[in-house]
């Protein structure tokens, strides 16, 4: 069963640039109504509500505190569709001594705000008829790169828990969607040092706008993740959705 998004309401998690603002914008493309701009510091999207009208409207959102995700959830109580799209990433190995650290960041904002995100908006989404929730996973979330090992590893865990959403949320009718993007021209992917290698965010909204219409729950939307995407197809196919289908 696919979600169509003509006429819809959405919310978009770090909508003011890279992935997030492409998929803003590719959402209004597709016909949505309307659009959440959920970002920590809402004059940073003023330029898309200059171009977009009242087609867009910012919200102060921040993935690590819960007393603004469940604001945006009261404010954005016509949405039927959600992309968590926000997150953060620190360049740092397994074995540097900031590691630690870094993965309880990562793992608070990658993984926790996912979690606040779904709590806050899964009821939302079944008022409204069911609708989509998306979560931006990554390439990373299923191959460690040791450079990033803790992102990696909060990745991995957010994937899991986007597993587990599509089973929990199935039930209200909510159909949810893992997208696994590699190298993506961003400031993230800028930082990373991907830069030679790095596609344009908009294969990422164009990809997640098919998944959608089509209801697919995996994602790999460009050259890179198409490759781990093509290698973990059968068991992703034999295993997780299987798995899905019978719970």
């Amino acid at each position: 069963m696919g979600y169509e998004i003509q006429g819809q309401v959405a919310l978009v998690t770090g909508a003011n640039r890279g992935i997030g603002k492409a998929i803003l914008e590719g959402l209004l493309k597709e016909g949505a109504a309307k659009v959440y701009a959920a970002v920590r510091d809402t004059s940073s999207v003023a330029g898309l509500v200059d171009e977009y009208g009242d087609r867009v409207v910012p919200v102060e959102f921040d993935l690590t505190n819960p007393n603004l995700i469940e604001s945006a959830a009261e404010t954005a109580s016509d949405v039927s569709l959600v992309v968590n799209n926000a997150g953060v990433l620190t360049s740092t190995p397994a074995l540097s001594p900031e590691a630690i650290d870094s993965l309880q960041f990562e793992m608070e904002t990658n993984v926790g705000g996912l979690i606040r995100v779904a709590q806050a908006f899964a009821p939302v989404l079944k008022a409204n008829g069911g609708g989509a929730l998306v979560q931006l996973n990554s390439g990373a979330s299923l191959l460690n790169f040791p450079q990033f090992a803790t992102y990696s590893a909060s990745k991995a865990a957010a994937y899991s828990i986007t597993q587990a959403l599509r089973q929990l949320l199935k039930a209200q009718g909510t159909l949810v969607v893992s997208v696994h993007p590699g190298p993506i021209a961003t400031d993230m992917g800028h930082e990373a040092g991907f830069e030679d290698i790095a596609e344009p965010p908009e294969v990422v909204s164009d990809a997640m706008v098919e998944a959608l219409k089509s209801g697919q729950f995996h994602v790999f939307p460009d050259a890179m993740a198409k490759g781990i995407g093509d290698a973990y197809h059968s068991f992703a196919e034999n295993v997780i959705e299987a798995e899905m289908a019978e719970g």
